[in-house]
């Protein structure tokens, strides 16, 4: 599909743990990146494909939950396994309501670990996949011309075309043709299709006065 390779960033104080999962990492094909604490986490260039952390909870400084929590502060969508050898309920609440996809305790299973890496790269992949498609489609609306954009509103109100003709003060056949072409510039091929495309881009139906 022409996207990076994934990564998986190990983020744990322990050099010994960090070079086991990368071992565990390479016998599936998939290359990890390691940092010792969080402040080397985030100095590091973000990577460029799929990525998804194991992150330690409990390091010297800034430990795991305060990162998950800077991450979603600066809406940095990066799917998190927490790792710990010493786990309470609040700690696992705190990390599972911040969006974890797991919590493990040490020691576990290598499948496990491999099992919950293989559904964070999944969930990535999706929230990329979603970004593109609205990052193109934000590129069409910019492609419509002010009235194509008024008229739009108006379709999506549900008006007719004579009546947007007429709130807006032109001719209906001259609204049929900006509809035409906003319909094609949009990519959308019938009237729920744009209007999930205006829900996507939450475009405010502001009726004008006259509607």
């Amino acid at each position: 599909m022409g996207e990076a390779n994934p990564s998986v960033l190990v983020i744990d104080d322990d050099p010994e743990f960090r070079d086991s999962v990368a071992r565990l990492l390479r016998t599936v094909g998939l290359h990890a990146r390691q940092f010792s604490s969080v402040p080397d986490f985030l100095k590091a260039d973000p990577p460029d494909g799929p990525t998804c952390l194991v992150l330690d909870v409990r390091m010297p400084g800034r430990s795991g939950l305060e990162l998950q929590s800077e991450l979603a502060a600066t809406n940095r969508q990066v799917p998190i396994i927490f790792i710990t050898a010493h786990a309470d309920v609040p700690m696992t609440v705190q990390a599972m309501k911040g969006g974890a996809i797991e919590f493990l305790t040490k020691p576990f299973r290598d499948q496990d670990l491999l099992d919950a890496i293989e559904a964070g790269l999944a969930r990535d992949r999706a929230r990329r996949e979603s970004d593109r498609a609205l990052a193109a489609l934000k590129e069409r609306f910019d492609m419509l011309s002010s009235r194509e954009r008024e008229i739009m509103l108006g379709v999506l109100a549900g008006r007719l075309n004579k009546q947007i003709a007429n709130d807006i003060g032109i001719s209906e056949s001259t609204v049929k043709v900006h509809r035409v072409n906003l319909m094609r510039k949009m990519k959308a091929r019938s009237l729920p299709e744009l209007s999930r495309m205006a829900d996507l881009l939450n475009i405010r139906l502001q009726q004008p006065q006259n509607f």
